[in-house]
């Protein structure tokens, strides 16, 4: 007989330990029953489930295992670098030698948010780009990273957004 048990935001509120100790749980528990999950959280997403979908005003814009997801969704590096206003030029500059076709997604009063096609750049031209900037420039603080089922979600859900409006 097959078992399906349906969660709904299972730790929505919980703090972290205890969220830790429900994801265990159903980790454990699925390995004899299906389990279908609704969550806005994509980290728990990815640590619970084998394969998901994300769906967009009730409409499923996509479906897959979560490495299947952020390799078709993904591609790139996350870079976020803050410096004061007055060099967010240069910082544009240096990620644009980088890689041309680098898209600027967020940008607030000096912290800007680029994503760096992962064919165009390698990591170590990156952290030798970034240690050149701050000999010439006060660099706060910056970081780089890969794409996570978070920016996979922003990506497709603003898609869809998109095509609806052009609808």
């Amino acid at each position: 007989m097959l078992k399906v048990v349906y969660m709904d935001e299972p730790s929505t509120g919980l703090d972290p330990a205890s969220r830790k100790s429900l994801w265990t749980a159903v980790k454990q528990a699925k390995q004899d029953r299906a389990i279908i999950l609704t969550t806005h959280s994509m980290e728990e997403a990815e640590v619970l489930c084998d394969r998901l979908c994300i769906m967009v005003d009730g409409r499923l814009q996509c479906i897959g295992r979560p490495k299947e997801l952020i390799a078709r969704y993904g591609g790139y590096y996350v870079l976020t670098m803050t410096t004061s206003s007055e060099f967010e030029r240069e910082v544009e500059d240096l990620v644009l030698k980088l890689s041309p076709d680098a898209r600027k997604v967020y940008h607030l009063s000096g912290t800007q948010k680029y994503e760096l096609s992962k064919q165009q750049v390698r990591i170590a031209d990156v952290f030798m780009a970034v240690e050149n900037l701050k000999r010439r420039v006060e660099v706060q603080a910056w970081g780089l990273a890969d794409t996570t089922m978070e920016d996979v979600f922003v990506k497709v859900a603003t898609g869809a957004q998109s095509s609806d409006e052009l609808s």
